[in-house]
Formats: C-alpha cells, structure tokens, sequence
C-alpha cells in the first residue's frame, strides 16, 4: 500500500474575520435592558464631541470581560476583532480616548445610585422583604505606586502581609430566588495625625440610606464579627433593617432566668459557655448543623428623655436571637479574610450566630449561610474581571473602574442567572464557565445579502450549545452601536453552532 504525503503550500495573507467577544451583542442586549447608556447620560456622564461616553464604558465592560488589564489592550481588541469592529464602527476607540475619558472625575456615585434605582423597578431583580444585603470590605493591591492619596498601608488578614492598597467597603445584594448582585462601595481612607475620617461603619451606614432611597421594604444585613457594633445595630433596627453576625469572645450577653414565685433575673454568659453546652447535640452529623438558644438578650443603647428634659443614653435589655453553629460555608475555604479568630467565639470549631430576629433563628442561620457570597464576588472579580490589575495613579479612573466592574458583574449575575434558574446543580454552569464559555469566547463572522439587504452570520463553536437559551432570549437582531435604528442586522435564526 502506498501512502501519499500531503504537501504542504506556503501561507496566504488574508485578513481573517473572526472575533473573541462573541458574547459582546448579548452583552450589548443586557446592556440596554438595564438603560445603563441612559443613566449615564442622566448622571452627566458625556462628552463634547467624538465616541460617546456610553460607548467607552460598554467597551470598557467588554474589555473586563476579556481579561483586558489596561486601556491599552482593550484600545486594541476593539480594533482588531471583527465583532466589535462591527459593533463600534465607524467610531475608533483609541488609547488616548479611553484614557482622557476615564482621568476625567465625573459622577460615578450618581450613576450607581441610578442603576440600583433601575434594578429595583425590574421583576427579577427588584428587592423584595426577606432578601439579604451582604456587608463586607476587602482589599486592593496597587503595586506600581505609593503614598498616593487614596492609598493606605493596611495590614491584609488573609496574606498576612502589608501593602499599599485601597480598602473597599461594598455593599451586595442576595435575592431569595437565587439573583445577587453588587450594590454600592465606598473607599476607607486611613485616618490622618490631624484629622478625622469617616469609619468603616460610616460609610455603610451612608450606603444603606442611599438603599433606602429605592427600597422600602424590610431587608436582611448579614456581616462578619469585624461590623459587631451596638451602635451600629440600633442603626439598622430603626432603618428597618434585620441583621445577623458572629459573636466576639467578649460580646457580653445574658441568659434569663425565671424561677417561680421569684423576681427574673438576667445572669452574665459568654458566647463560649454557649456554644459548649450546646456542642454535644453539633458534632452528630456530617452537614451543616445548629441548634437555637432561647432566652438570650443583650444591651443595646437606648436614647431616652431624662427628668430635666434631656437626651440621656442608656442600655436596656433585648431579646437576640443565639444559634450554635458548626460546618458553616465559610469554614470550607481559607480564602476570606474573616478566618482571623484571634477574637471570634469559638469552641471546637463552632461557632455562635446572633440576631435581633429572635422570633426566626433558623431564617437567622440561613440567611448568615448567604453571607458566603460577598467573599465570592470579591474572589471571582479579582480573578475574573480585573478588580486589582487598575494600576493608574489617577483617582478618578481608579473610581471609573470599580463602577464599571460593578456595572459588569450586574449584568453577568444576571445572565447567570437566566442559565441556571431552570437547570439542576449538576446541570448548571459557575460564573468562569459563562465567561469562558460565552462571554469571552472565539467566533467566526460572515457576510451575506438576502433578498437585497445584508445579513451578518455569526459561528459558534458546538461548545456554547449549553448557552442556546440565553442567546434565543437576548440576542438581538442589530448589530450596531447607536440610539438609532440601523439597516444591517443579525438574523436571529442563522446564529449557527460548528464544529
């Protein structure tokens, strides 16, 4: 038998139409069901002349998404990929145009109030009574400069390292049919010798007034031991919020006691001395296991009227809610940085939850295991979209580009969302597969004329078959950049998938 060797021609130069963003039209469909161009414009977000400012923040998204870690390398992927060169013609969104936008300072909070506003008069993703809100801060490295004024050497708990970074205060949203979300955030800035700052605790108070602002309705706050604070709490209860947190080894709390015929009295427990009477009915089992303590209060500060007319502060005794709790979510992962006990109540590895839900501990439990997610999103935003790859040393981008991360993780939480919500735990896919998979994934463009006008033909590979249900639902049949209808489209039903 005769084998044949194929021979092997030298390469042709011709310009290959194939993209690496081809879920950027989707993105781009998400990107309008939220109004994000329009509350830019409304925010004063805009500029005098050139690409619009809505069209450099979409592309700045897309850029996240991509894994891009400068403006530079996102002023590139727009010029060299075919489908965002469709996406963005005729405009060229140049290095100089990204970075002269983004250097700006422009009204960033502004805007982020009006997305939290326009999620809460969508269906899916508006906050209804029951839902969480997620407290917690974390960490952003800047390695390429220091003593910069929004940067401060700060001690990182979960590398146990110092460093020059910014400390985020975030706020985010966790809804009971699976959907969460970013909030708002706020930059902690280390108190100076002659000067006072506001407190971690200050801000989060601030974010959840701005909440307040669009929701009304009673919601969850679920935080670690770090926001355990008396005065923080009475806060929350008067803004008709229902918290749940750790407790420290010196939260002092009181058991009462009822004896017949007698006057109740309230005896002095530690969190500890709980948890280890309770400890026998936790170690049975392999799960996730708690058990409620009743008759637990604690004092909390109570501003009353004196005799001469004025203010006078005094504690008064509260019912709390206490659970014993062992195997909790974040007992699975050394990543976050709440696992420094050297002040948590712990007792053979478990823990004690409180409350001021008394009258629910077991939603009290639940709602704490939702915590968990917050670590997750710092986690998966860092590694995913580029939270700490920011190395500009102007403040105003270092804003610019936490709200568009924030803008980002909205819109893919919600994609996430729509994939997962009908499939079983098996079946769905985690927020780097959607990325990886979709989001940020190659694709083949072609150009064909039906029945005189043109049509754009965007292949798949078979790989992103598992996403077909999220592109028949928001994939849109225009292709172009523009507040105008445009004559070139995507046929809907030719988006094919090859192998």
């Amino acid at each position: 038998m005769i084998f044949l060797k194929p021979t092997l021609e030298k390469p042709r130069f011709r310009k290959l139409m194939h993209g690496e963003c081809a879920g950027a039209p989707l993105l781009r469909t998400l990107w309008d069901r939220f109004d994000f161009s329009l509350l830019l414009t409304q925010s004063g977000i805009v500029k005098r002349s050139g690409a619009p400012s809505w069209m450099l923040c979409f592309m700045y998204v897309i850029g996240l998404v991509s894994g891009c870690s400068s403006v530079n390398q996102m002023s590139q992927l727009a010029g060299k990929d075919a489908l965002l060169a469709l996406m963005f013609k005729p405009y060229k969104l140049a290095q100089y145009t990204l970075s002269r936008f983004l250097t700006t300072p422009f009204a960033w909070r502004s805007f982020s109030k009006k997305r939290v506003q326009r999620l809460q008069a969508d269906v899916d993703t508006a906050l209804h009574e029951g839902d969480c809100i997620n407290l917690d801060d974390t960490h952003i490295a800047h390695p390429y400069a220091k003593q910069l004024p929004f940067l401060s050497w700060l001690f990182d708990a979960s590398s146990k390292t110092y460093g020059w970074c910014m400390n985020l205060v975030v706020l985010q949203a966790v809804r009971q049919n699976g959907l969460e979300y970013p909030l708002f955030y706020s930059i902690w800035r280390k108190p100076k010798e002659d000067g006072a700052v506001l407190t971690k605790l200050d801000l989060a108070k601030q974010m959840l007034l701005m909440l307040r602002e669009s929701v009304s309705c009673r919601l969850w706050v679920a935080m670690d031991r770090w926001y355990l604070c008396k005065d923080f709490f009475v806060f929350l209860e008067a803004n008709a919020f229902d918290w749940v947190t750790k407790a420290k080894r010196n939260t002092a709390l009181y058991r009462r006691i009822q004896v017949p015929g007698k006057r109740e009295r309230f005896v002095p427990v530690s969190p500890r001395q709980l948890i280890a009477e309770s400890y026998k009915c936790l170690a049975t089992g392999s799960g996730l296991a708690a058990v409620a303590i009743e008759g637990i209060y604690m004092k909390l500060p109570d501003e009353t009227i004196g005799r001469k007319g004025k203010a006078t502060t005094k504690n008064r005794l509260v019912p709390i809610a206490a659970v014993a709790a062992i195997r909790i979510k974040e007992d699975e992962t050394k990543d976050g940085h709440d696992n420094n006990e050297e002040d948590t109540a712990t007792y053979k590895g478990a823990y004690l939850l409180i409350s001021n839900r008394f009258d629910a501990p077991r939603e009290a439990l639940a709602v704490y295991g939702k915590r968990w997610r917050i670590e997750v999103f710092f986690r998966m935003a860092k590694q995913e979209l580029g939270f700490e790859e920011c190395h500009s040393t102007s403040e105003a981008h270092q804003i610019a580009h936490f709200e568009m991360i924030f803008a980002a993780e909205t819109l893919l939480s919600y994609a996430l969302w729509c994939v997962n919500k009908e499939k079983t735990s098996d079946e769905s896919c985690t927020h780097g597969q959607m990325v990886s998979g979709f989001f940020h994934t190659r694709c083949q463009v072609r150009f064909r004329c039906h029945k005189g006008s043109e049509r754009i033909y965007i292949d798949f590979d078979t790989e992103v078959r598992r996403f077909a249900t999220l592109i028949s639902q928001f994939w849109p049949p225009e292709l172009a950049m523009s507040w105008w209808p445009v004559y070139s489209s995507i046929d809907s039903h030719t988006c094919q998938l090859i192998s």
